[in-house]
This record gives structure tokens, sequence and C-alpha cells, in this order.
């Protein structure tokens, strides 16, 4: 086999491809027991692609289990280990070769525990020893110059807090302290110098930039029906309760925050999102573009189409539209039925008011609802009017919640409508304007654009556009004489939605 076939099956069947190449060195284990382990190992798609392509890159670290090698081939190789394979090698320390049974790694490298001991000459001391440990400062110690700090953390931190909320109890401290950290001392420790050495900004608005921000007792109220202290600060356009627990530049921002500041243009489809993989040549992909690639889209169990993969059972994937909803009381019209959570509200939501239009009272335009009751519906500008959330559209420069960076639905019925009815000039003819006129004003425009996708419709437009068609007919009919009894462009009124769901074509004289 081939190295370009063996790039083929890292993608289309990588837990094949890492059987088989386990198979050619261990004779002593049968195909299925060697697939069970690499199954086992590999996981996800991702990390199995991993493990087949860097075993097809080197094979022959199946034989002297030398790094550098992703960690995954370390855990394949102890776990061939103990399923009785003799053949396959343990994993070998990068510096002294001693064989592991438990990895400890430096990058790509492997060692044991005493090669991958970090060294350093110890601040208290000055002896060059292991690293033991770091003090508060960073500065690295060794097992010799412990830095005790006998203080109960409890006690240090109630007495910090007192300072900005008189009367807190000093138990519901302790309890916090307990529950974000149970077995961890350490860092308990590590948090009352943190907050003494910025005493007491990282507990108020100034926390932003603290180093004990990250420490989830900083983000809990003091005291459930007492006075709560400040939680650090937060950027103005994000809900409360979002977490900001994030380096970036000196400071504490959220997940949502940090993603932006990753974001790159995907080469493949043109958004800018934070890239969720990177192609063979370094360029990044958004994580639409790779849900969607062909190489890793799969047959759905329900179905039986290659689709895209919505969720993975125990019995295979399940694409989008076989994946099951779960049962919610809808927060807009009460019923029991299926549904997701907004996204916006992050309150359920059943499918027929997901999909559902009305008239927003409170800025009166038809819009999808996102909040309210099905009485006094909320579209989502009014429900979050968050501007990084619903941008302004390029074209009309009216803020809508843009998928993509092309137009809003509007703008993109208006160009529709030019392409069909504009003349070899480039422009509508007169008698057509107020065809386009009725029909880019209608209040559906996702009924319109579906409308106008139609085949025979797009062809009847085009045809009046460009004047092959003199006069707008019905579909139907073909012969002079109902030709001649035609209405007019300006006589037929938009596409409208019948209370089935389905579109209509309506004209003044009936149809």
């Amino acid at each position: 086999m081939t190295t370009a076939d063996h790039l083929d099956r890292t993608v289309a069947d990588p837990i094949g491809l890492s059987t088989a190449l386990v198979a050619d060195v261990e004779k002593g284990l049968g195909t299925e027991t060697i697939r069970a382990v690499v199954t086992a190992v590999a996981g996800g798609r991702a990390k199995s692609r991993r493990l087949a392509d860097a075993l097809a890159m080197r094979p022959a670290v199946l034989t002297d289990g030398r790094s550098p090698a992703p960690r995954a081939i370390g855990d394949l190789l102890i776990e061939l280990r103990k399923a009785g394979a003799s053949a396959i090698a343990p994993p070998a320390c990068a510096e002294c070769g001693k064989t592991l049974r438990t990895l400890q790694r430096q990058g790509q490298d492997w060692y044991c525990s005493v090669c991958g001991q970090e060294t350093a000459e110890c601040t208290a001391c000055g002896t060059v020893r292991r690293v033991g440990f770091r003090d508060h400062k960073g500065l690295p110690r060794c097992k010799m110059c412990p830095g005790t700090d006998d203080r109960d953390p409890a006690t240090v931190v109630h007495g910090l807090i007192t300072l900005i909320a008189p009367g807190t109890d000093r138990d519901v401290i302790a309890e916090t302290l307990r529950r974000t950290a149970p077995q961890r001392p350490a860092y308990r420790q590590r948090l009352v110098w943190a907050l003494e050495e910025e005493n007491p900004r990282l507990l108020t608005r100034g926390g932003l930039s603290g180093t004990a921000s990250r420490h989830p007792a900083v983000h809990r109220p003091a005291a459930r029906g007492r006075r709560r202290r400040d939680r650090p600060a937060r950027l103005p356009s994000l809900p409360p309760g979002v977490r900001i627990d994030k380096p970036l530049d000196g400071q504490r921002v959220c997940r949502n925050c940090i993603a932006k500041s990753r974001s790159e243009e995907c080469v493949r489809c043109g958004a800018r999102r934070e890239p969720a993989i990177r192609d063979d040549r370094g360029r990044p992909l958004c994580p639409n573009c790779l849900v969607t690639d062909p190489a890793n889209i799969e047959v759905c169990i329900s179905c039986g189409k290659r689709r895209r993969v919505q969720n993975r059972t125990s019995d295979g994937p399940l694409c989008p539209n076989c994946c099951p909803l779960p049962i919610l009381v809808c927060s807009i019209c009460g019923r029991t039925a299926p549904g997701t959570h907004s996204r916006l509200t992050g309150l359920p939501r059943c499918g027929g008011c997901d999909r559902r239009q009305a008239h927003c009272t409170s800025c009166g335009r038809l819009r999808g609802i996102h909040s309210g009751t099905a009485e006094a519906p909320v579209c989502g500008p009014c429900t979050a009017p968050d501007t990084e959330l619903w941008r302004p559209c390029p074209t009309c420069g009216q803020a809508e919640r843009l998928r993509s960076s092309g137009p809003c639905p509007r703008c993109t019925l208006k160009q529709r409508l030019h392409e069909l009815l504009a003349n070899g000039s480039g422009f509508i003819p007169p008698r057509l304007h107020a065809l386009h006129d009725a029909l880019a004003g209608t209040e559906r425009t996702a009924t319109a654009l579906r409308w106008l996708s139609g085949g025979i419709v797009s062809t009847v437009l085009s045809d009046l556009g460009s004047g092959r068609r003199p006069s707008l007919t019905r579909p139907w009919t073909s012969s002079p004489k109902a030709r001649s009894s035609s209405t007019s462009a300006a006589s037929w009124s938009p596409p409208q939605s019948c209370p089935s769901g389905t579109s209509r074509w309506s004209a003044s004289n009936g149809t």
C-alpha cells in the first residue's frame, strides 16, 4: 500500500488502517482484539485520524516505542501490551530508554519519572535540584525548602471580604472554598496569596485583570439572602452570570471574546470565525465547513443517507433530520412538545414557535418570535438588543442576525428580483416596476424567496424581463386566445401564505 493510499484511508477508515498496521507487526493477537483496543484508545473521529496518520507516517514506533510521537501512540502501545501483545514494544523514555508503564510527556517526548523532572536553582537554599513546587510568585523551590503557610485560608479570605461586605458569615466563606477546591489545599493557598497581593481589588469590579479571577470562589456570592460582594468586572454586553476566567492580553474575559480574538477568515466560506481546524496547508476552516466537509459526512443509521453528523449514539451517527428533540414545555406558547433551548434567552422553545413569525409587540415588525407569549410576541432584536449579535446589513444597514457576510433576506430578495426582471441593459422595464415593488415589499421574505426558487416562476419572470414574454399570463395557459385575455403585471399581487403553510399565486381576476 502506497503513502497516498494510507492518507486516503486515514480519512475514510482510520480505525481500519490503524488495526491493519498493528496486525502487520503483532501476529499473536487476533484482528478483532486489536480492533477493540484501537477503538478504545482512538476515541472520536479527530483523534482516530491523528492516530492513524502517525502510525502511517512512522510504523516503526510499534517496534521501538521511541518518541517523538502523539500521546495516543503511547496509550496504544501500553494497552496492546496489557492485551497480551509480544511483538509490540512498550513506550521508552526519550532520555534513558527505560520502558514505561505510564506516560509523562514534555511536548512530543516521553520520559520516565526520573528524567522527566524539571531542575532549577531553589529560591530558598540556592541548590540546583528538582523543582518540588513553586511559591506564590512562581519561583521554584526544592522539596527541602517548602514555603509553608500555617494560616487557615477561610479565615484570611473572610477577613478580606469583611472589608468590603461587613457581617459576612465565616462559615459561608469556608463552605464556598471547600466546594470550589475540596481536594486541593494548595489551590486554596494560592488563592489566598493572590488575594493578599491585590487586596481587595480582586473581589470588586476591578478584578478583571487579576490573577485570581479564574478561581470559582471569586465568581460565587458570599451568602444567599445576605449582602453580596461585587462580582469581577465583565464586558457591558455580557449577561449576568457569564464567567470571565479566560486570559487575554493580561485581562480576564469571557469565552465569547476569546473566540472573537482568534477569528480568521475561513478559506472555504469566507466567514470570520474561530478556526475549528486547519487543512493540510495550514489554512483555517470554520466549524460549519468542518462538519459539512465531504470527508466528515457519514451514513445516518436512521434514514440511510450520507449527511452531516448531528449526534452519535451507541448504534451509530444520526443526521440533523433524524436526531430526536427533547420534550420541553415551550416558554412562549406553553405547549409540551419537542423543542430546543433558545440561544438568546436560554429558555425552551417548541418547533412551532421557532418557525412562527408574528408582529412584534415592541417594534411592530414582522419577525421570528424569540420571547414573550403567543398573545404578546417579542422579536429577537427587542429580546436581546446586542450590537454584536444583530449586525447591520452591508446593503441596507438594517440590524439583522446575519449568518454570513452577505446581505439580509430583504436585500437578497431584491437582488434576486433584479436578476430576473432586468433586461439586457441591466434595468427593469417600467411596465414591471409594479410587479417588482409588490414582490419586494412582501412581509414574508422567506416565503417569497422559496417561491422565486421554483423553476417555472423564475423562467416566467426572466422571460418578462428579457421581453421574450410580452405580458404575464397564467402559467398553465399557452394558447394565443388565452394570451389575449391575460392580465397586466400590475394586477398581480405578491405570493401569500395560506393557513396550511403553502404559497399560492393570486390575481385580481382570480386564479
